[in-house]
């Protein structure tokens, strides 16, 4: 058990026992005074043990977690439990209401009061004044509908025992200066004790009612829908639902983000989101996206998308105005053991899409080659680096500019083999002309092994490196 819970569960039994002491107390009033102002507390503090008992039981319950029935926990038990008590205080002040009515108007007004009764009262009042700062600091210092429920009937028993204190102390004068009109006072300060009850009773009930509808706080969807809004990554907000259970919340909102972000952005984009509502509410969140173009996106963006869409990869994408018309050129990439047929198809449906946004009379190209999904090992790289090393030696004979060749690696990059290596030529050569040679070397390379996808050569003059 947490130190929350206990000292939540200890408050409420407190309330108990001391919702019993007041009940024990009115109870030998109401009896030994007849009145009707005091029979309305006694009623009202009955009340408020079947509250405070509803409320112990509602605090033993409320703060176990979620389980396989309860997949949202188990803190709605205290807003029910409010609930129940808003409609024992309703019945509470009907009944008061009639038996203070039916002694003003239909009967006598017999009542026996006492100074001792007064000062019964005045320790009654006392224990609902420290009932109700215990209970303010116990649920502010650990959020608990049921507790502030309970608090404010404590509260208001402090008031609604003022009144009572009146009415009877008016009676006693009344009977003590022979002003026997002054008994009056007594229903009449029944009257108010259930005005009282009525109006914390709608206070309590439409809270309640709240909770149990899932009713939004107010101004709480505007602030998170205003701040996600706001977001980088963030075209805007498709639904946003927020709920209570307890005094935890529940936060559910769909967002549209550009719909050729990548997952990895996207689920930052997510993440962030349920950052930000945190610092608003602390909540349980759940954050749904949903891909949307961006108000004016950009012709290459969408080619990305329809790519997206299709489930293929594309690159060197490109557009040009060629002729008066628009030239769109891209690379596509393919399984490497697709057919040409099964290949051109993938390349025919992705064209077709494209036309749609681009315009029929768009000229497009589309360069088909291999995904490279097979990685080669690195056994068959340094093979290959041999193979490489020994092509570029038997080079040396055309190009008497070249010393040395050596250092050549040859790695497996994002599904593309690439080489590197070092040459040594005379440090007197020009730059253009080294430049020249290096990249007659690198086709050469590239043609005779056309499973390479680039070749970086790096020149050294031979006299940093004899």
């Amino acid at each position: 058990m947490t130190d929350a819970t206990r000292e939540k569960k200890t408050a409420a039994l407190a309330s108990v026992g001391s919702s019993i002491l007041l009940v024990v107390l009115k109870t030998f009033l109401a009896i030994s005074t007849g009145s009707v102002a005091v029979l309305s507390e006694m009623l009202h503090s009955c009340l408020d043990l079947v509250a405070a008992v509803i409320t112990y039981l509602s605090v033993r319950v409320a703060d176990k977690p979620a389980d396989a029935d309860h997949l949202y926990g188990h803190a709605k038990v205290e807003s029910f439990s409010a609930f129940v008590e808003t409609g024992l205080l309703v019945m509470t002040a009907v009944y008061v209401i009639y038996e203070a009515v039916r002694r003003l108007f239909l009967g006598e007004v017999h009542l026996k009061p006492s100074f001792t009764a007064i000062a019964v009262l005045t320790v009654a009042m006392g224990i609902d004044l420290l009932r109700s700062r215990s209970l303010t600091r116990v649920f502010k210092k650990y959020p608990s509908e049921a507790l502030e429920a309970d608090a404010l009937h404590f509260s208001t028993d402090v008031w609604s025992t003022l009144v009572v204190i009146i009415g009877i102390s008016a009676a006693w004068v009344g009977m003590k200066f022979n002003m026997p009109w002054l008994v009056y006072l007594d229903p009449v300060a029944a009257l108010a004790v259930s005005g009282v009850i009525l109006w914390i009773g709608a206070r309590l009930g439409k809270r309640t009612s709240d909770a149990l509808l899932d009713v939004a706080p107010s101004g709480l969807r505007e602030r998170i829908e205003e701040a996600v809004g706001k977001m980088d990554g963030v075209i805007g907000t498709d639904r946003l639902r927020v709920r209570r259970a307890g005094q935890r919340y529940f936060v559910d909102v769909t967002i549209k983000v550009p719909r050729t972000m990548s997952l990895e952005q996207a689920h930052a984009t997510s993440d962030a989101v349920e950052n930000r509502i945190a610092q608003i509410v602390p909540a349980d969140i759940v954050v749904h996206m949903e891909p949307r173009a961006r108000q004016g996106e950009h012709l290459l963006e969408t080619i990305r998308a329809i790519a997206q869409r299709q489930g293929v990869p594309v690159h060197e994408l490109s557009a040009h105005i060629f002729e008066g018309r628009l030239f769109i050129e891209l690379h596509l990439e393919v399984d490497e053991t697709s057919s040409l047929g099964q290949a051109h198809h993938t390349a025919s449906l992705l064209e077709d899409e494209i036309r749609k946004v681009a315009g029929k009379s768009a000229l497009i190209n589309i360069h088909i080659e291999p995904l490279g999904g097979v990685i080669a090992g690195s056994e068959e790289m340094r093979e290959l680096g041999r193979s490489v090393q020994a092509f570029l030696t038997a080079l040396q004979s055309e190009y008497n500019e070249v010393l040395d060749f050596h250092d050549v690696h040859v790695r497996n990059a994002e599904h593309k083999i690439l080489v590197s290596c070092h040459c040594l030529m005379h440090g007197g050569l020009k730059i253009t002309e080294v430049h020249d040679i290096s990249a007659a070397l690198e086709d050469r390379v590239k043609e005779n092994f056309p499973q390479i996808f680039r070749v970086t050569i790096h020149p050294e003059p031979v006299e940093e490196n004899p």
